[in-house]
């Protein structure tokens, strides 16, 4: 069964804006659960661009569903993550320059790395992995080898392709891969890019997906429709389907 992450970063990005102490990123992950969603994501990035330290205590003592820490595999990112115990870590690559992650993990860049360093401690404590991961074989099977429990399969080249037959092959290339994770037991995530006009076609065309995370374009549209509405509107896609 499909479940929605709310990312809710960008509830810290209008706080931050003026630093005035509000908008309360936990106060928008309470109303996104009592919508229906089945958790809330956050990114705790090394600049504190948008959620802050304080927040995630916050989110840790008042989310019911899911929480999935998003983070770069840092000695200080792990040290926080191993502290607040979330049900889940999503390990991405973050650039100091980029607007928001620009694509997936690398893994022939980091699996020696995270083999040593950062897989077995989330597995003494008892945190699931999830690799934010391009529909990419090799790196699929390298995630495999790992132990990792899920991959967050990134969604953003198939979001922002225009041409029909880019989308095409978008598609094809994330449906393989679901079916690569799904077969390799592994839980298959998504999440990047994703919006009301995309998500219906990303569900058609892709199987086994679990845990769909969408936050820019949720917190975007709440603007005009509020929280409430905009989970129900994303839930009601993932319910038809």
């Amino acid at each position: 069964m499909m479940r929605l992450l709310v990312n809710i970063d960008h509830v810290a990005t209008i706080r931050n804006a003026r630093g005035e102490g509000y908008p309360d990123p936990a106060d928008a992950a309470k109303v996104c659960e009592e919508a229906g969603a089945g958790g809330i994501v956050f990114h705790l990035r090394g600049d504190r661009r948008h959620i802050r330290d304080d927040d995630v205590q916050k989110l840790k003592s008042s989310v019911t569903g899911i929480l999935d820490f998003e983070m770069a595999a840092s000695d200080e990112m792990m040290d926080i993550c191993l502290e607040t115990k979330p049900d889940l870590v999503t390990l991405v690559p973050e650039g100091r320059e980029e607007l928001t992650t620009e694509g997936g993990l690398q893994m022939s860049a980091v699996s020696d790395d995270f083999k040593t360093r950062v897989f077995p401690p989330f597995k003494e404590n008892g945190i699931d992995i999830s690799l934010f991961l391009d529909p990419n074989p090799k790196d699929i099977e390298m995630a495999k080898s790992l132990g990792a429990d899920a991959i967050e399969l990134h969604t953003g080249t198939f979001a922002n392709v225009t041409n029909p037959e880019d989308q095409r092959r978008e598609l094809q290339r994330l449906k393989i891969a679901a079916e690569l994770i799904h077969d390799a037991g592994m839980t298959v995530n998504a999440g990047h890019g994703l919006n009301l006009q995309n998500l219906p076609v990303l569900i058609e065309h892709v199987p086994h997906l679990a845990d769909i995370s969408i936050g820019h374009a949720l917190i975007s549209k709440s603007i005009f429709w509020g929280l409430e509405k905009t989970v129900h509107e994303y839930l009601k896609i993932m319910k038809i389907h």
